[in-house]
């Protein structure tokens, strides 16, 4: 009798870990908002170096775009940061 082998989640991804994976995080442009955006990045990726943080104003300078780029080693890890992210206070889109 034969068993169904354990599916691997790593085939199940189009993203193969671990990888350098960019995501772009939006929200105002606000004293303190790179930091916290920094701290979030560091607790899903301990070795995550923020001299790799790219920023972008918005036109009118209201809103500042913010490019961590994290060393991916899960799907789960992953959807953790994603919702993390989402529910900070201080961001309104993540990418």
């Amino acid at each position: 009798m034969t068993t169904p082998a354990t599916p691997d989640p790593r085939k199940d991804s189009l993203i193969e870990y671990p990888s350098r994976f960019p995501i772009k995080v939006m929200g105002a442009k606000v004293d303190g908002f790179v930091h916290a955006v920094t701290e979030v990045a560091r607790r899903f990726d301990p070795g995550f170096d923020a001299s790799t943080i790219e920023l972008r104003d918005s036109r009118a300078g209201n809103y500042l775009g913010v490019t961590i780029t994290i060393t991916a080693t899960s799907r789960e890890q992953l959807d953790d940061l994603y919702r993390a992210l989402s529910s900070h206070p201080m961001v309104k889109v993540v990418l």
